[in-house]
């Protein structure tokens, strides 16, 4: 999510553009358009055959015209429509790549939604037009909520305070600064996801939020060099999948809903949102990946009843994300029974009627020019029907009192001060009970990826030597109120290059690889969170040496430092710094790996510390046999600096694992570099996701590419032994029917939840102290069209020496299945199914099998 953009609020001549029904338009300029671009629509006869077409794909059904483009394709021109090479100049051309489906379907009201969607109806009923379309936009208020839907005080709704975000709450004081999604993601620990969901809503209540903007599982991670990338879990579906499922329950456990973003395909920056003449990058994903991939962990966070999913800014199969009714009516709200309402992106509404015929309910940060007024004009002359409308609102109303928030919750916004540089009242949200999972997921983020001749655990030594600029704090933490580089993580950045990425349209050139003014504890934009009482790793590591007696020295400044050759270990501490509003310059940078080989060239055991905000190569330094040990630090939040000194120095094993791929270079990835525009689609970018599902691990094993560490991977202080692999299939013959026959329920059919098959192994740690393993089962699927290999389960658990655990996998209907596009459901493959369990995508000592 950004603040609005003067580029982003350019206006588009009125529901201009694809994904626009022209049954439903009734506009005087979207009727000349058609016209101009269709001129059989000139005459009765050119109407006539259209309303009979048009009657006659309705009668086929949404499956036919909800589905996407089957195959991706082949190249910018082939993808869209095969252009000339003359430039194209009218997004006319792309009209219909993404189906048009309508209506947009009333809120469900299933299950536990039944009563919650009966008393937003009966609200709504006793409201004007007026009041109604003013709950479908944000308005101004006297608090720091970035957004905000004003109330209606005579029927008892007090209005709510959406805040950002998805890694804790921004623009205010008396917060927690918690732990980065990838570093959720590298933590592989579902229950802990779980407690840091729940401390994050604690905080936002207290603080009279009523909708967390996030979790983040788009972007997924397409683009490796993707500015956002560090807002989500992971690359792979499965992971992100479990781990939004445990945030989102946990967050709307404590009464604050999720607003699940970016919706859908948003895997860039470059070109997000249009510029001049040129319009944002559109994504190009065909049906299968879409479902396979995309799709994957936002069903699971609709399956975990996220009340809000926000649409995104990017294009999708040349149709805007906020105006495309195929993936919001079709998807979304028919395919996977969405009940709750879904809310623009800051400034990515580009068309009036368009966008409200499409599925979106709610318009950030205001009405703009699209909506608002317009919008009541529209009601009123049948553009857009009142029943629209009523679900607009009800939708929005029903998640309301879904999360109780009608009774007991405080005033919106009550903790967010408008301005913290002004005298204000303190609400200080944070908990006690938090420091503990705050703490732990600090430290079960680290990822220790080498570790040669005993080099960690440290014990008590003589003398250390530090640096790197990443060790200590910013020199700054101070809001100065307005817009500043305290509110939005840039506080160890160069603030000028990041307001004009965030502010404007990326810089094509991408962002300075390194934040050089302090340690990384989070990323830039408005994903960030304000910093607390952020403990660095400096802090940290003069507090052990003053209670072990070791001699410390550090330079944090010099290229290229004094190292004092009898230094027990040099420590140096670099970091890999992304930011919404702007893509990476590059997954290395020559700065960094030029210390790091200073140092080592001086010190015989170096131990590199890599605060990383995405993947980061090492192939520069890795190989120098005085790098003894690497640990990818991730964004720790507030207890950055006690984790990192309990895993150097023994008190905890390190357990994370990489939740990504590292590669020895940037060409082994299918997609490195956001897409730009280029040749006749100069004013209209198109990104083609012609990779399909092989991204990450999957199009490493494809192409047989060996990494320098796998996804997956990660070591620790002692040695797990895996044995005794055993596979059940259910013996009811009815749960393995091809296709599931189940109801819609929320995230889609309920049978795709069933457990088809358990799959049990033993683990077993022979080594020498206590340590967490992540014990990962993998599903080789049969036919020729799936990846070699895909994540289908994980455990995380906690063995002393000797001790041994039984480990249960439970595999669903939906584990085992792939998306079938002529169906329009997830088929059950027949064959034999591999299974492989074991420490890391490419360490996996179990096989077994099972046929269907």
């Amino acid at each position: 999510m950004a603040r609005a953009t003067e580029a982003s609020r350019q206006p588009l001549a009125p529901d201009h553009g694809p994904g626009v029904d022209p049954s439903k338009a009734g506009a005087p300029a979207q009727q000349s358009w058609l016209k101009r671009h269709f001129p059989f629509l000139r005459t009765r006869r050119g109407i006539i055959i259209t309303v009979i077409v048009i009657l006659v794909i309705i009668g086929g059904g949404l499956a036919g015209l909800a589905a996407l483009p089957k195959k991706n394709g082949s190249s910018g021109g082939d993808a869209a429509g095969g252009a000339s090479a003359d430039t194209i100049t009218d997004d006319g051309h792309f009209y219909g790549q993404s189906p048009p489906v309508y209506p947009s379907p009333n809120m469900p009201g299933s299950g536990t939604w039944a009563d919650s969607l009966s008393k937003a109806r009966a609200l709504v009923a006793n409201m004007t037009l007026a009041e109604k379309v003013k709950l479908t936009a944000g308005d101004s208020s006297n608090t720091s909520c970035p957004g905000f839907l004003p109330g209606v005080p005579r029927l008892g709704f007090p209005g709510m305070c959406l805040g950002d975000a998805g890694n804790g709450l921004r623009t205010t004081d008396f917060v927690s600064t918690w732990p980065s999604g990838i570093h959720v993601g590298a933590s592989w620990n579902k229950g802990l996801t779980r407690q840091r969901g729940a401390g994050m809503g604690g905080e936002f209540r207290t603080k009279g939020v009523n909708i967390l903007l996030g979790p983040v599982v788009g972007p997924a991670g397409r683009v490796v060099l993707s500015g956002r990338n560090w807002e989500g879990f992971s690359i792979d579906p499965y992971l992100a999948g479990a781990l939004v499922f445990e945030t989102v329950e946990a967050v709307q456990g404590a009464g604050v809903m999720t607003s699940t973003k970016h919706f859908i395909g948003n895997e860039q920056e470059t070109n997000r949102n249009p510029s001049g003449d040129v319009q944002s990058v559109s994504s190009n994903i065909d049906d299968q990946t879409m479902h396979e991939l995309y799709l994957w962990p936002f069903q699971d966070a609709v399956h975990a009843g996220s009340g809000s999913i926000m649409c995104s800014y990017n294009r999708l199969n040349n149709s805007y994300g906020c105006a495309n009714s195929k993936i919001l009516n079709g998807i979304l709200k028919t395919e996977l029974g969405f009940e709750g309402h879904v809310v623009s992106d800051w400034g990515a509404q580009h068309a009036g009627v368009a966008t409200a015929m499409a599925g979106m309910d709610i318009v950030m940060p205001n009405s703009g020019s699209f909506w608002g007024s317009n919008l009541e004009t529209a009601v009123k002359n049948g553009s857009v029907p009142e029943s629209r409308l009523d679900d607009m609102v009800i939708r929005t109303l029903a998640g309301w009192y879904q999360l109780g928030q009608d009774k007991d919750f405080p005033k919106p916004g009550v903790g967010m001060a408008l301005d913290l540089t002004k005298p204000h009242e303190i609400v200080d949200a944070r908990n006690i009970s938090s420091r503990t999972t705050l703490f732990d997921g600090a430290v079960e983020g680290h990822v220790l990826v080498k570790n040669i001749r005993s080099a960690l655990p440290l014990d008590k030594p003589k003398m250390l030597s530090l640096f790197g600029y990443s060790a200590k704090n910013p020199d700054t933490n101070n809001p100065t109120g307005g817009i500043s580089a305290w509110n939005f993580g840039a506080s160890s950045w160069n603030y000028t290059e990041f307001t004009d990425g965030f502010f404007g349209t990326a810089n094509p050139a991408g962002s300075t690889p390194i934040a050089a003014g302090g340690t990384l504890y989070c990323g830039g934009g408005s994903g960030a969170t304000s910093q607390g009482t952020v403990i660095s790793p400096f802090d940290a590591m003069v507090q052990r040496a003053y209670d072990d007696g070791t001699a410390l020295f550090w330079d944090f400044n010099s290229a290229e430092p004094t190292v004092i050759p009898v230094s027990s270990a040099c420590l140096v501490f670099g970091n890999a710094y992304a930011t919404e509003g702007a893509d990476r310059r590059a997954a290395r940078d020559d700065y960094t790996d030029g210390l790091i080989k200073h140092v080592a060239s001086r010190c015989n055991n170096t131990i590199v510390i890599l605060h990383n905000a995405g993947i980061r190569l090492v192939d520069q330094f890795i190989d120098h046999p005085n790098v003894t040990a690497l640990i990818f630090a991730h964004l720790p939040g507030e207890a950055s600096g006690r984790a990192l000194t309990s895993i150097l120095f023994g008190d905890v094993s390190p357990s994370g694992r990489l939740p990504y791929t590292v590669a020895r270079n940037e060409s082994d990835y299918p997609v490195v570099s956001p897409d730009r525009p280029s040749g006749a689609f100069t004013r209209f970018p198109q990104s083609n996701f012609t990779e399909g599902v092989l991204v990450d691990y999957r199009h490493f094993d494809a192409k047989n590419i060996t990494p320098r560490y796998e996804f997956g991977f990660g070591l620790t202080y002692t040695t797990f032994n895996y044995s005794d692999l055993s596979i059940e299939k259910d013996g009811n013959a009815s749960l393995f029917a091809e296709l599931p026959t189940g109801p819609i329920q929320q995230g889609g059919q309920a049978d795709l939840w069933d457990v088809l098959v358990r799959v049990r192994a033993t683990v077993g740690n022979i080594g020498s102290r206590y340590a967490a393993e992540v014990a990962q089962l993998y599903v080789r699927s049969p036919g020729s069209n799936q990846p070699v290999r895909q994540l289908r389960g994980f455990e995380k658990f906690g063995l002393n020496t000797t001790e041994t655990k039984d480990v249960e996998f439970n595999l669903t209907r939906r584990d085992l299945s792939f998306w079938d596009v002529e169906a329009q459901k997830w088929r059950l493959p027949r064959g034999q199914f591999g299974i492989e369990v074991g420490r890391s995508s490419r360490d996996l000592p179990l096989v077994g099998n099972f046929t269907i």
